[in-house]
């Protein structure tokens, strides 16, 4: 079985590297954007199974990032997993009716993480 690539949208640096160090330890393949913008070019070259995505993004913040993978219907059905550091009120819910699947705050329990993932993956979602 072919591994399973995740997109990880995200301005932090460190976040993604400490992400991509746990997703490839457990069979993830992993590709990256910084911002809002090669989010979107990056989806569509990659066709990731499933994105991590942050909020408070440069060129197109994570709600812009949603609204755009939505109304592509190639990318539409991807599942996304909010990760952010914003305040989760109000935030939360805004996130799930702009098309997240599920909402993490940072910093995220990395089991938790992990698991949510995979529930998506083993449901058949992706």
């Amino acid at each position: 079985m072919a591994k399973k690539k995740l997109l990880i949208v995200d301005d932090d640096k460190d976040l993604m590297q400490g992400l991509n160090i746990r997703l490839r330890a457990n069979g993830y393949e992993t590709v990256f954007a910084g911002d809002g913008y090669s989010a979107v070019k990056i989806a569509k070259e990659e066709k990731p199974d499933l994105i991590l995505l942050d909020l408070g993004l440069p060129a197109g913040d994570g709600f812009i990032v949603m609204e755009r993978l939505k109304n592509l219907s190639s990318l539409s059905f991807i599942p996304i997993i909010v990760l952010s550091a914003r305040d989760p009120e109000g935030n939360r819910e805004k996130a799930i009716q702009a098309g997240a699947n599920a909402y993490f705050q940072k910093p995220a329990d990395n089991e938790e993480l992990l698991e949510t993932i995979e529930r998506f993956i083993k449901k058949g979602i992706i």
